[in-house]
């Protein structure tokens, strides 16, 4: 009724707006208090109560923090998903870091690297596209990115010396590879402290990500471009991925308007429910759900650290 002071909700929601109830309707404990501290205001503190729920008595991580293994055990990609949540909320430290690295030492292979899948997920579900097997090698895909996260909060452990090693080997003699490989390298270098030879490398990885097409630089044509071999069709991978910050040595890799073709599509990519879709592929309903609110949360962050307006 006119005159009466009475508001309305806006009938054109921001993109926060409508992620914050896509968080709240669907997002476990965890994703909701990580919305809550980065754009709500909310604690670290709670972030970090809910991520103890999926702390193990060996100090690493388990119970489906990464959403497509599932089981109560620890796993090395799910202690990589717990390191990135501590390092966003700048808790990468303390008596908790060093029991993690503690893990990490005792699942790591001879070479002082991690695997992707350690052989205790036997048994327990996971998505059938990743394999288990009884002596998995050490992964540049698992181990990059949690060495170049301890690297970039000056955490310092003897594990840390040979998984180095491992991973500039691994980024060194790099010739083929695929789009989460390389975010695992671009993580690695972005952290790790030679600048000098980290600037070096990720030149080199720009350059072999643009000629071997792992990158989509035109979303209007992503139809066009084929995904590598074993990704579910239209997993495509855009600038974003690559330089999920602005600070990213693989920020040098694209032109300014690469990069802003490419965040106009995340942008564009938000649903009418307000979360952003997984583009992997989807075996089971629950770890879906899981995951979409792991990605909105991401394209939030995004979005927003490269300057684009999200209410």
């Amino acid at each position: 009724m006119a005159g009466t002071g009475a508001t309305t909700a806006p009938s054109h929601p921001s993109p926060l707006a409508r992620a914050e109830r896509f968080i709240w309707l669907t997002a476990r404990v965890l994703e909701q208090r990580r919305f809550a501290y980065h754009f709500l205001r909310g604690s670290a503190d709670a972030v970090e109560s809910a991520l103890t729920a999926y702390l193990n008595e060996d100090s690493g991580y388990g119970h489906a923090l990464e959403p497509d293994l599932r089981g109560p055990v620890s796993q090395p990609l799910h202690t990589a998903h717990a390191l990135r949540v501590l390092d966003s909320i700048g808790r990468c430290g303390g008596l908790r870091i060093e029991r993690m690295c503690r893990y990490l030492t005792d699942v790591s292979t001879p070479d002082g690297a991690l695997p992707a899948i350690h052989p205790s997920q036997r048994g327990y579900p996971a998505a059938p596209f990743i394999p288990i097997v009884d002596d998995p090698p050490g992964e540049l895909l698992a181990t990059g990115p949690v060495v170049g996260l301890l690297h970039r909060n000056q955490v310092w452990h003897a594990w840390l010396f040979r998984a180095t090693d491992f991973c500039w080997a691994s980024v060194d003699t790099l010739e083929k590879s695929h789009p989460y490989e390389i975010e695992a390298a671009v993580t690695f270098l972005d952290g790790v402290p030679d600048r000098v030879r980290a600037q070096a490398a990720a030149d080199r990885l720009g350059r072999l990500v643009r000629e071997q097409g792992l990158v989509v630089l035109d979303p209007d044509r992503a139809a066009e471009q084929p995904v590598p071999p074993g990704y579910a069709p239209g997993e495509h991978h855009f600038a974003y991925h690559f330089a999920r910050t602005p600070e990213s040595l693989a920020r040098r890799w694209f032109t300014d308007e690469e990069m802003e073709r490419s965040l106009d599509h995340l942008a564009r990519q938000q649903h009418e429910d307000g979360g952003w879709p997984i583009t992997w592929r989807e075996w089971a309903p629950g770890s879906a759900l899981e995951a979409r609110s792991i990605v909105t949360v991401e394209a939030l962050r995004t979005l927003r650290a490269h300057g684009h307006a999200i209410g």
